[in-house]
């Protein structure tokens, strides 16, 4: 699909990989990115002014993606403002870190939390996106992570919602098409600065250090590595249902180190 005179919404769209592919949407001569948050107005905002000054047009737009029915009003604001929508990408995610022994601490509330964001919230964007790429032939990448493929992430729940993400992209890959692609992405770990908001810039050096000396590449993923494939699923017109993962090689090497 050539993503010149697109129409986007990047669910997450304000900070890391979200923040990044939105750029890179405006960069590759996309008409309008319309980023998404839920929390994080400035950055939002501050995302908003960059792709403007790259000289498309954009907007910020506050919805939880585990309400429908804020879904539903964040995609007939696009129409309505741009009269189509081409482009979906699913980046919008949460989590808690919870020891995987620890099933006690895995409560209702965390399962419906994560589950809702991560899982449904997916679905949510996807259902009502649909019947507007439909008439476009547009596509949809949905970002998961690497926890979908194995016993690993910050929490069984969150493991379990990426791996929700990958299976229902294969199944909305066959249920929308032939007008919709429907692809996915699981990344490693990312140096998005999220880790060192929350845990300390020694702590997140230390943890991006020892990641990268177990993978082939030697390296750790940045928000454009991430942003740069997902558009790379945009543009091929022949790819759908399927799950590119980006860990510099890890995956490959997994069982040879635990």
């Amino acid at each position: 699909m050539e993503l010149a005179g697109r129409v986007a919404i990047i669910t997450g769209g304000g900070t890391g990989i979200g923040r990044a592919t939105s750029i890179r949407l405006a960069k590759a001569g996309a008409k309008a990115v319309v980023v998404n948050y839920s929390r994080s107005a400035n950055e939002a905002d501050s995302t908003v002014d960059e792709i403007k000054a790259i000289g498309a047009e954009a907007l910020s737009h506050r919805a939880d993606v585990a309400d429908e029915a804020q879904v539903k009003a964040m995609v007939g604001q696009a129409v309505e403002r741009y009269g189509r929508l081409d482009v979906l990408v699913n980046n919008a995610g949460t989590t808690r870190f919870i020891p995987h022994p620890d099933l006690d601490a895995l409560t209702d509330d965390v399962w419906n939390e994560i589950l809702g964001v991560n899982l449904k919230g997916t679905f949510f964007c996807c259902r009502a996106a649909a019947p507007e790429l439909k008439k476009a032939g547009g596509a949809i990448v949905n970002v998961a992570s690497i926890a979908a493929h194995r016993a690993s992430g910050s929490s069984i729940v969150y493991a379990v919602s990426k791996a929700g993400i990958v299976q229902l992209t294969r199944a909305l890959a066959l249920a929308l098409a032939p007008e919709v692609r429907v692809n996915s992405v699981s990344p490693g770990l990312v140096s998005s600065g999220w880790f060192s908001r929350n845990f300390g810039e020694e702590a997140a050096a230390a943890q991006e250090e020892s990641f990268a000396k177990t993978t082939p590449l030697g390296k750790v993923a940045t928000p454009d590595d991430v942003a740069r494939a997902i558009v790379a699923l945009l543009e091929n017109d022949l790819v759908t249902g399927q799950d590119l993962v980006i860990d510099g090689g890890k995956n490959i090497t997994y069982q040879a180190v635990v």
